[in-house]
């Protein structure tokens, strides 16, 4: 996720001061990790430098003044670019858990056991993400959809390279 993309898309709804930012962040998106307010302020910085958001006004504050920020119409087309752009899918082809499973056979290790403990680890994951959802909102509810549904496909691969790990055996010590 681009982080200055995000700040841009919350911008456009109404200017903001940074800590107004940070706390809409960590309200939308911020549900396993809060956002730094260094990442928020080191990330106007760049937006304000290159043209995308400009500084609407100050106001004083306990410490130094608040300034608010507002997109500009840069801002606001590289936000709809940004949008408009579909995301790479991961192509997953080069796993690192096929990279142990082939060590471990490399090595002599046990692969099976490995797959099995990874399997094991997946499981507690997913009930994890399950208890989480079942007591999140719509957000936090299709963020635990999402990775569920990548750690079904991992667990069905475990499974099929369960089942062909004697023939995995045969090809990678050849």
């Amino acid at each position: 996720m681009s982080l200055g993309h995000t700040i841009l898309g919350l911008l456009e709804s109404q200017p903001r001061h940074g800590y107004d930012l940070k706390r809409a962040y960590d309200e939308q998106f911020g549900h396993t990790r809060a956002l730094p307010y260094g990442q928020v302020y080191a990330t106007l910085s760049r937006l304000l430098k290159n043209g995308l958001v400009e500084v609407d006004g100050t106001e004083p504050g306990d410490g130094p003044e608040r300034k608010r920020y507002v997109i500009t119409e840069a801002g606001i087309t590289d936000v709809a670019r940004w949008l408009a752009e579909p995301e790479q899918p991961s192509s997953y082809l080069q796993s690192t858990l096929y990279t142990k499973v082939v060590l471990a056979l490399l090595t002599g290790r046990p692969a099976r056991e490995l797959l099995s403990t990874q399997r094991t680890e997946h499981l507690r994951q997913m009930r994890e993400l399950t208890q989480r959802k079942l007591t999140g909102d719509l957000a936090d509810q299709l963020l635990c959809d999402h990775a569920l549904f990548h750690l079904e496909a991992d667990l069905r691969w475990l499974e099929l390279t369960a089942a062909r790990l004697d023939e995995l055996t045969r090809k990678v010590r050849g």
